[in-house]
Order: C-alpha cells, then sequence, then structure tokens
C-alpha cells in the first residue's frame, strides 16, 4: 500500500506518497522491510529514542509531531492528531477488519477476560461467529492499534461467510482507554463489570481510574452499554450514559447453587446450569448472557448454551487429587482475592483453606498490604511468595505484603513460588483446598526482563501427583 494511500488526508510529496509500506508499528523492535514507524509517546519513555532502531530494522517512513534528523522520510503532524492517525492506518493496513463486525467492548477490574470469553462461547453457539482478543490471546491486555488490528483481521478472516452476527469481544483496560488504543473502534456493546483498586500507580487515584473506564461508554465509541450496577462504579456510571442501556445484578439469577463441581441457576425464567463454578462467575456470566442477548440472541437459546460453556483457564479452575482441592485463579487485586476467597469459603464451607500468593513488581504498591490483610482474613493458613517481580526484590514485595497481615494469623513467607506451592499441597489434609491465586493461566514467571517457564497448575498437578505415590 503507497504510504500516500495510507495517510491519505495528508498532503505528501511525490516520492513520499509513493513508498510501498508493507506494516504500521509502534514497536520498533517488530518493523520490517517497509514498515511505517509511527513514534509515539510513552509512560516511560518516547517512540523518538527508537527510530534509529526501527530503520535499522527496515521502516522506510516515521511519523512523528516534530522534524527528526533520520536518513528517511519524517511525517510531522499535530500531537493532537498522532493517536487518530495512528489508529485509522492500522486499521488501514490490514483492510478495515473491524467493518461489519459486532465489536463488544468489556472493561471493568475484574471480569474482562471470563466475559469476553464468554460471549465469544455464547455467540459460536447459538450459531453465529464468535472470537475474543485480550488477556488469553495477546501479551497485553488490549494490544497497540497496530497489533490489535492484526490480531482482528486475523480473526475476522476464520470468520464462516453469512451467518447473521459476527461477534468479537475485547477486553479494554483503562490503559488503553487512556492511551488511545481502541480510537476508532465503534462498539456494537460496551460492558462495565466492576470497578476496585488497581493501577492506582498509573492513574493516580480511583476518579481518574473510573473516568478512565468511563471514556468506553460515550455516544461516539459504542452504541449500546450492559452495566454491572452491583458495583458503587457502576451506579454511577448507569446514572451518566447517554447512550441505551441494561442494567445487570445478582438478583437477575435466582435460585442459585454453586459447588465445586459446577453451578445452577434461573435467568430471566429459563434454567442455566454450567461448569463454571462460583458466585463471581455468576457474575460473570450474567453480563455475558446480557450483552449477547442485547445482540439480538434469544434468552431461552442462550440459556441453553451455558451448559456447554467450557470454562476459562486459569479462573477459579479445579484441579484435585489424593483428597484434596485445588483452585488456581487470576485474582490479583484485593477485591479480585476476596471474592475469589469469599466464593471458595462458600463452596467448600467446611474446607481448611490455604492460600498462596504474591504481588507483581513494577506495579501498583498500594495494594499490596491490603491484599496479605484479605489473604490473612480469609484463610486458615496463607504462603506469600513471589509472583512476577519483574525488577523489584522479591523480598521487598513481601515485606510490603507482610505488613498488612493480620496480626496472629497463621501467614509464612516462601520466596519460591514453586517451593510455596509444593509447601501448601503437601501440608494440606484430604477435604482441604490450596487456593493459588495470581498467575491463572500465565506459563511463565517474569524475573529481570527474562520469561522463565513457570505453571502454576502444572506444579500443582505435579505435587498433587506425588501425594498419590
Amino acid at each position: 500500500m503507497h504510504l500516500g494511500d495510507l495517510l491519505d488526508m495528508l498532503s505528501l510529496d511525490v516520492a513520499t506518497a509513493t513508498l510501498e509500506i508493507t506494516s504500521v508499528e509502534v514497536d520498533s523492535r517488530r518493523c520490517i522491510s517497509g514498515s511505517l514507524f509511527f513514534a509515539m509517546p510513552g509512560h516511560a519513555d518516547h517512540g523518538e529514542a527508537h527510530v534509529s532502531d526501527a530503520l535499522g530494522r527496515g521502516a522506510v517512513a516515521v511519523v512523528a509531531t516534530r522534524a527528526l534528523n533520520v536518513s528517511a522520510p519524517v511525517v510531522v503532524v499535530p500531537a493532537s492528531q498522532l493517536r487518530a492517525l495512528l489508529a485509522e492506518s492500522s486499521a488501514a493496513i490490514v483492510g478495515h477488519p473491524e467493518i461489519g463486525l459486532d465489536l463488544v467492548g468489556v472493561t471493568g477490574t475484574n471480569g474482562k477476560t471470563t466475559v469476553t470469553t464468554l460471549v465469544a462461547q455464547l455467540a459460536r453457539l447459538v450459531g453465529w461467529n464468535g472470537a475474543n482478543v485480550g488477556t488469553l490471546t495477546n501479551e497485553r491486555t488490549t494490544p497497540a492499534p497496530p497489533e490489535l488490528m492484526r490480531t482482528v483481521a486475523g480473526l475476522a478472516s476464520t470468520f464462516e461467510p453469512g451467518l447473521a452476527h459476527s461477534v468479537l469481544a475485547l477486553e479494554v483496560s483503562s490503559h488503553a482507554l487512556d492511551q488511545g488504543r481502541v480510537d476508532g473502534l465503534r462498539f456494537s456493546v460496551g460492558a462495565f463489570t466492576n470497578l476496585s483498586h488497581d493501577h492506582l500507580d498509573y492513574h493516580g487515584s480511583m476518579e481518574e481510574y473510573f473516568a478512565a473506564k468511563a471514556k468506553l461508554f460515550s455516544p461516539e465509541r459504542a452504541q449500546r452499554a450492559v452495566v454491572w450496577v452491583d458495583d458503587p462504579y457502576g451506579e454511577r456510571l448507569l446514572d451518566s450514559l447517554h447512550i441505551p442501556v441494561v442494567a445487570v445484578r445478582r438478583q437477575d439469577a435466582a435460585a442459585v447453587e454453586t459447588s465445586l463441581s459446577g453451578t445452577s441457576f434461573s435467568w430471566r425464567g429459563w434454567p442455566v446450569r454450567t461448569g463454571l463454578i462460583g458466585g463471581y462467575n455468576v457474575d460473570n456470566a450474567l453480563v455475558a448472557l446480557a450483552i449477547v442477548s442485547a445482540l439480538g440472541a434469544h434468552d431461552a437459546a442462550l440459556a441453553g448454551a451455558m451448559e456447554a460453556v467450557t470454562p476459562v483457564p486459569g479462573r477459579l479452575e479445579v484441579l484435585e487429587g489424593s483428597g484434596v482441592t485445588v483452585v488456581v485463579d487470576y485474582a490479583h487485586t484485593p477485591e479480585g482475592l476476596r471474592r475469589l476467597l469469599l466464593d471458595v469459603r462458600d463452596m467448600a464451607p467446611h474446607a481448611r483453606v490455604t492460600t498462596v500468593f504474591g504481588c507483581g513488581g513494577d506495579r501498583d504498591v498500594a495494594k499490596r498490604p491490603t491484599m496479605g490483610r484479605v489473604a490473612s482474613e480469609l484463610s486458615d493458613f496463607t504462603l506469600v511468595t513471589s509472583d512476577n517481580p519483574r525488577h523489584e526484590a522479591p523480598d521487598a514485595i513481601m515485606d510490603a505484603i507482610m505488613s498488612g497481615v493480620v496480626d496472629g494469623s497463621a501467614v509464612t513467607r516462601v520466596a519460591d513460588r514453586g517451593a510455596a506451592i509444593a509447601e501448601a499441597v503437601a501440608r494440606a489434609r484430604a477435604g482441604d483446598v490450596v487456593v493459588i491465586a495470581g498467575k491463572g493461566h500465565e506459563t511463565y514467571q517474569i524475573l529481570g526482563d527474562e520469561n522463565v517457564p513457570f505453571d502454576d497448575r502444572a506444579v500443582a498437578r505435579e505435587m498433587l501427583g506425588l501425594r498419590a505415590c
């Protein structure tokens, strides 16, 4: 595609306009021969610092907010237009794959992955095309526009033509909304799950965090909304919307019965059975059902389809062996951990509960003592360990967690995550539940700049196997 066609809203000289562009990039490391590199401002550094690397890898032109002394054409645009131009170029270079799709954007502190995965599964189960983008499919919850549009294009290419709907559900993070990663997209449905303490290292306050989430629900960005209102921020959002909205609350589910083997409830008069477990997943299911219903699916078909839905990897995932139950979950916020442990207590009221968890490095430090308090209050025994320490010392992170634990509670610390899981499973008695929180589906641990292979589930399975020997 010629640069002049890609940036058809700008006036370029002939030589620049006729450059052949093969990809649009914001990460210099992804540049190849023919790339157009956008020098975007970042939270940690500026894309201008990586222009030489981009050109060295094959980029043939740069878009920036000022002239640069480099050996390739630099298209200078006002800073106010940079993000919109990136969004449009990222979509155009791959043929605008978003056109004709029912885009669903799901935002909130917790539940985004489960809700988007359920929406995609339900869409397929009622005879539509369905797919999802987020934590399970990409490195970032919401990728930057070039990667996002390539992902959308790849998924759209797999859709069967002629079906009534092609649904693509996206996890939309607060960072993505603040940084314009979903600019240019119009969502058929925007959905809100909840809001609690997280990412305050980035946003600074809960008010700013909420304001970032609320951007998804402007009339320019979403046609309609589905909002979980059993949450104070959900109530606030509901009162502020100027688009059609479906309010969802726990009372939408009647006769709820949930155990470590499955869940049943009634929704809009229809019986629902599912392999998903826990009250928190009832909430997630209600939001997902409301979303696909808002897109036009029949409620009876959706209620029946829930029985065929498969649980989301690393979200209240149950492993069993030798009379011990292990629950692996991605909960990495105070509220997420609290809801997880309350659900486990509700489903296994007579079990001793051991919790293994840590907190990620280079991330919101204020939540660490709170998570220590939550775990020690709701567990019979807690093992504080390492999560993804990144560039922080694991002991310093654990010190912060330990500062919040309840006096007199049974808590110990084991820096090695594998050893902590091994100890928790080894000390468990028949009927006990071991909760491993924080990493869920992840198959690595981030130590410095290195991703080291590590999977909570694999370690737990190995330890359960050893108990059986």
